[in-house]
C-alpha cells in the first residue's frame, strides 16, 4: 500500500513544485534548472559510481563483507534514476543520496530491518553449535569430455 501512495504522491508533489517554481521564476528558467540538475546529477553519479565500484573491488580483494559497498552502489544507482527524472522533489532526494553521510544513515536503517545470511563454498566448516546434517550425502563425480548422444556432445556420469 505504501508503494501505491508513493506512486500517487510523488507526481502530485512534482506538479505542485513545477507550478510554484514556474510561477516564481518563469517557464524557461524552470526548464533550465531541470536540465542543469540532470546534467550535474549525471556527472556526480558517474564520479560517485566509480568510487563505489573501487570500494567494492577493494572489499572483494580483502575478502571483506561487500554488503555496504553494494548498498552504496545501489543507492547511487537509484539516485541517478531520480536525478534523470524531471522534477524538483526527485532531484532533492537524488542529490541527498549522493551525500555519503546520508547513504550511511540510510544503510544503517536498512540494516536494522534486513537480515543477511551468508553462503560459504568450499570445505565445510562445522562447529559445536551446528552439527553436520544427517540428510546430506557426500559424493564425487567426473566429467567425461568425449562426445556422446547428447546434442551438445557432452555428458555427465
Amino acid at each position: 500500500m505504501w508503494l501505491f501512495v508513493a506512486f500517487l504522491m510523488v507526481p502530485l508533489i512534482e506538479i505542485a513544485l513545477f507550478i510554484q517554481v514556474g510561477g516564481l521564476i518563469g517557464l524557461w528558467p524552470t526548464l533550465g534548472i531541470v536540465v542543469l540538475t540532470a546534467i550535474l546529477g549525471t556527472w556526480l553519479v558517474r564520479s560517485q559510481g566509480r568510487q563505489a565500484l573501487e570500494n567494492l573491488r577493494r572489499s572483494f580483494g580483502a575478502l571483506n563483507d561487500p554488503t555496504e559497498p553494494l548498498a552504496h552502489g545501489a543507492m547511487i544507482l537509484f539516485s541517478g534514476a531520480l536525478l534523470l527524472t524531471p522534477g524538483f522533489f526527485t532531484d532533492a532526494v537524488g542529490f541527498a543520496l549522493l551525500v555519503p553521510g546520508v547513504r550511511n544513515v540510510v544503510f544503517r536503517e536498512l540494516r536494522k530491518r534486513i537480515t543477511v545470511s551468508s553462503v560459504v563454498s568450499g570445505q565445510a566448516q562445522w562447529s559445536a553449535d551446528r552439527p553436520p546434517r544427517e540428510d546430506v550425502i557426500e559424493g564425487e563425480f567426473e566429467v567425461d569430455e568425449t562426445p556422446g548422444d547428447t546434442p551438445s556432445g557432452w555428458r555427465r556420469h
